[in-house]
């Protein structure tokens, strides 16, 4: 049996028995609150709706709770993390002879998305740089005063980005 998540904060209960959320006081099963910051799935980064609930990726058309969500990415995983942490430094991923933050760059690989939301900010750099230009002009374009350096880290993103969604 499973236990019951809070739909505002995705925080499961200590136990079948627990009727409020103790993080945000809720009562389990009652939909957020209006002005509650939902949260989002660390693997896909995708943020819970308005209900508290997410697409269910078993099942099209069912709703699940954030617990349930990450369950179920067990079985549909967003890409090749072995491989991705197979060129992970500490906080930092080596592509070639560039480094970047790792969460920048797995972030990028699993939505396509460089920013990451109103409160953070990336740091910018070759790779980071690199993944702009390829999804602004793609891996082939033409780049009026491209860098011999800026050719060579899209080139190494692209192949990355390949890889890691070859699965």
């Amino acid at each position: 049996m499973t236990l019951p998540v809070c739909l505002q904060c995705g925080l499961p209960a200590r136990s079948n028995r627990a009727t409020f959320c103790t993080r945000c006081g809720l009562p389990y099963g009652a939909p957020p609150r209006a002005d509650a910051e939902l949260p989002s799935c660390h693997v896909c980064y995708r943020t819970v709706d308005d209900d508290g609930r997410l697409e269910s990726l078993d099942r099209p058309g069912l709703r699940v709770d954030l617990q349930a969500h990450l369950a179920e990415h067990e079985r549909h995983p967003v890409g090749d993390d072995d491989y991705l942490e197979s060129l992970r430094e500490g906080d930092r991923i080596r592509i070639g002879r560039w480094t970047a933050p790792f969460d920048v760059v797995r972030r990028y690989l699993v939505t396509g998305a460089v920013e990451a939301g109103r409160r953070r900010t990336f740091e910018h750099n070759a790779i980071v740089t690199a993944m702009t230009q390829l999804r602004k002009w793609g891996r082939e374009a033409s780049i009026l005063g491209d860098q011999p350096e800026w050719q060579a880290s899209r080139e190494a993103v692209a192949v990355l980005m390949d890889r890691y969604h070859r699965r």
